[in-house]
């Protein structure tokens, strides 16, 4: 049913106040996301961000005249993202907080013959519950069972459906039957808009930890880069200066009359090797091996003593013989 002028008009200054309050959104997909699941979304992002659907052509008209009222605005890239059933989330706040409301209000669902599988759908091994004059059944979709305690049991896993795929009648018949719910709906982030930006949502994942690992190995790379060539950069200096340092203590090592505190100490050590057992915490394994000679010294005093008689344990003139 079309609204009324009255309905377009207020959706128009809506979308309008929307657009000149907010400096960012997101540009969401909403197939498959019945009313219940977007009210409860419009629930969790209260106070932080207000959630708009529309017809295209009207979010198009919108955003048009916006753009003729406000000369110069970069709104404008957005009349490009509303293709499909989409929808807007404006927000002021953290993005990454109002991202994780949307992807956390996801509800799961069946396979409905004819739609397209967002993901790929693996039935795992495993008793069905179905009994055996449904054999038949599982045979058709080319799955290896056997019975087991009156009932059908899947021998391996089974790559049902893949990603992209139309969901077929056989198909969604055996995830019901086995009481499968594969797939999961909610709203999906197709771009983020941020302050004349327009940029994929999966700039998203880059975090803080990210982008210093990122740095770190670009700067590992240009200091490399800079030392292999004799051009000193502020990424090699550092590394410059140790291999300097390195090659002053090796030259003053060989010197007998000249040294340096720094070196002082490699010379000490060098002087008198003993400080490195020291300094290596040895756990006192030389008075162990010492300990161990003094019991192997008694344990040889002892056979010679019980040796020292006959064979038969007598005495030197008193045998029998």
């Amino acid at each position: 049913m079309p609204l009324s002028p009255e309905r377009k008009t207020e959706y128009f200054n809506r979308m309008k106040e929307l657009l000149a309050s907010y400096s960012k959104c997101f540009i969401v997909s909403v197939d498959n996301v019945g009313s219940k699941q977007l009210q409860l979304t419009r629930q969790g992002l209260r106070g932080k961000a207000e959630v708009l659907m529309g017809k295209n052509t009207m979010m198009r008209k919108v955003i048009k005249d916006f753009v003729e009222e406000n000369p110069g605005t970069p709104t404008e890239q957005l009349i490009e993202c509303c293709k499909g059933n989409v929808g807007f989330v404006f927000t002021n706040n953290d993005l990454g907080e109002v991202r994780e409301v949307l992807e956390s209000n996801v509800r799961p669902a069946p396979a409905k013959v004819g739609s397209i599988a967002p993901s790929k759908v693996i039935v795992p091994a495993g008793p069905t519950g179905c009994d055996p004059g449904q054999t038949a059944f599982f045979q058709t979709l080319q799955i290896a069972t056997k019975i087991t305690r009156g009932q059908i049991e899947m021998v391996n896993d089974t790559d049902l459906i893949e990603e992209g795929e139309k969901v077929t009648a056989s198909q969604a018949a055996l995830l019901q039957k086995l009481g499968i719910e594969p797939f999961t709906y909610g709203l999906v982030l197709n771009a983020v808009y941020d302050n004349g930006s327009l940029f994929d949502a999966k700039v998203l994942d880059i975090t803080d930890e990210v982008l210093a690992a990122k740095f770190s190995e670009a700067l590992s790379v240009l200091a490399s880069l800079s030392l292999a060539m004799g051009y000193p950069t502020q990424a090699s200096v550092p590394h410059s200066i140790a291999n300097a340092f390195k090659v002053v203590l090796s030259v003053t090592i060989g010197l007998d009359n000249y040294s340096f505190d720094k070196a002082d100490t490699y010379k000490e050590y060098l002087a008198d090797p003993s400080k490195f057992a020291a300094a290596s915490g040895g756990g006192g394994g030389g008075d162990g091996g010492e300990a161990a000679a003094e019991e192997e010294e008694e344990e040889e005093e002892e056979e010679a003593e019980i040796g020292g008689g006959d064979m038969f344990g007598g005495g030197d003139d008193d045998g029998d013989y």
